[in-house]
Parts: structure tokens; C-alpha cells; sequence
């Protein structure tokens, strides 16, 4: 099956995944990280019991990554999932939550498909074939000027495993709030980066090593017209430890206010 073929039935395998977890009756908030956990499973596992029914067939034989945070992405083809992409947000019963699937092959993204059931929409894309919202073509934004650009970020699960990236990160945000239109975190890395493609946020950058939740986005991105690298200006890639997608005309502009002084 090539790239392309393979997004209408990853895309059913989604929206069959996310009506089901729209159903689900949202448990209490956990109080501990231990009943964090148990809520977390309760949910995850069923869930990606139900996506494996549908998705596995596709491509026999091919597994789905796991553990990424703790070793680098290996070679060959692999699913890299996440069934519950903000997983906290639904938990706490808010609406920023969707589902990533996408196949990489040889550490590269080929095909990827973003879902939000409660907004609607997802995302589509594979490699040479562009970049799609519900069916139809996106762009980055246009504008030209940081001053009115608004721009997101977000952080890696788990960044006290990473305090580098949680020092860089409050670094650079202090040198951005006074100089563009605003910054948010808008909810999943994945759906704000498709949301980057798609000219509806302006620009994105993260740092820390994230491979789970960038290299869906990345092919979204680059596919729509977006340049993706980390924040030194090196074309990003899995095991990188900064992101930064932006469309052509404030690329350079934001990897020049983020840039250590």
C-alpha cells in the first residue's frame, strides 16, 4: 500500500478511535500521580486495543514504537502512535485533545493523519503528496512581521528529564513575549504545529528531544510550505533537541529572537 492510499483508512481507524473516546464518561481528576497512572491506563489501554484491531491490519507485521523518550527512534518501519494526544487535557474533561498516527520509515515520516473529534477536523499528510484539513490544501501564514504574529509552544512529557529544555525554554520565552503579537499553548505539540501549517498560528517552537509528537507534525508541516528545523536553523530530524516550524518569511526573524544572548 503506497503513502498516499494508506491515509483514508488511517483516517477511519481515527475517527472510529475518537468517537469512542468522546463516549467515555471522564473519571474524577486523579488527586496522586499513582491515581494519575490508573486513570491514564484504564483509558490508554483499551483505546489502543481498539486502534490495533484497525490499524494493524493495514500493514502487517509492522510495530508500533514505543518507549521513544527513553532511546532513539530505530531504523526501519514502524508506527508511531499516540492514541490519547493530550492525554492531560482529556482527563481534566477540556476539549485540546486528538489522535496521531503516523508511519515512518527509516526514522522519516511518510504518512500521517491528525484527528479531533470534537473540533471536527483532521489533518492528512504524505510525503510528496501535500498537506490537508479535511480534505482540502493548507499554508503557513503569510504575515511578515513578529509583532503580529502569534506563536505557540509547548514542552516534552516528562521535562524534569531534560531540565536543559526547561531552561531553554523560559529563556527564549522571555525574550519573545515583548516582541511578538502573543504566545500560547493551545493544547497537543502535534495539533499546534498542523495548526502552523495551516496559517492559524504563525509560528511554533519547542525545545527538548520529543520524536513521539513531532515527527507526525513535521511532514504536515513541511508538506503544507512550512520550515521546520531546530533553533540553531539545521533542518529538524528525529533525536533533535529544539523544533522550530515557521512559515518562510518570519523563520529567520524568530530563530534570531529565540538565539542565546
Amino acid at each position: 500500500m503506497t503513502d498516499p492510499a494508506l491515509l483514508p483508512p488511517v483516517l477511519q481507524a481515527a475517527r472510529i478511535l475518537g468517537t469512542w473516546l468522546a463516549q467515555q464518561e471522564r473519571p474524577r481528576p486523579a488527586r496522586t500521580m499513582a491515581e494519575f497512572k490508573d486513570v491514564f491506563d484504564a483509558v490508554d489501554t483499551p483505546a489502543a486495543a481498539l486502534l490495533h484491531q484497525h490499524l494493524d491490519p493495514l500493514l502487517p507485521g509492522v510495530p508500533w514504537a514505543e518507549d521513544l523518550y527513553a532511546r532513539p527512534l530505530p531504523a526501519g518501519e514502524l508506527w508511531v502512535v499516540d492514541v490519547m494526544d493530550g492525554a492531560v487535557q482529556y482527563l481534566q474533561g477540556l476539549p485540546q485533545w486528538s489522535i496521531s498516527i503516523t508511519l515512518v520509515q527509516d526514522r522519516e515520516p511518510v504518512a500521517t493523519v491528525l484527528h479531533s473529534p470534537l473540533l471536527g477536523e483532521s489533518y492528512t499528510a504524505a510525503r510528496g503528496h501535500g498537506a490537508h484539513r479535511n480534505g482540502a490544501p493548507i499554508t503557513p501564514s503569510d504575515k511578515q512581521d513578529p509583532a503580529v504574529a502569534l506563536l505557540a509552544t509547548s514542552q516534552p512529557p516528562f521535562i524534569a528529564a531534560q531540565p536543559e529544555a526547561a531552561t531553554a525554554a523560559g529563556r527564549s520565552l522571555s525574550a519573545l513575549l515583548p516582541l511578538v503579537g502573543a504566545v500560547r499553548n493551545l493544547g497537543p505539540t502535534s495539533w499546534q504545529i498542523a495548526d502552523t501549517a495551516a496559517g492559524r498560528i504563525d509560528a511554533f517552537w519547542q525545545y527538548g528531544r520529543d520524536d513521539e509528537n513531532l515527527l507526525g507534525p513535521t511532514l504536515i508541516a513541511r508538506e503544507a510550505g512550512t520550515l521546520v528545523t531546530d533553533t540553531t536553523g539545521t533542518p529538524w530530524q528525529a533525536g533533535s533537541d529544539s523544533f522550530l516550524a515557521a512559515p518562510p518569511a518570519l523563520h529567520q526573524q524568530v530563530l534570531t529572537l529565540i538565539a542565546p544572548r
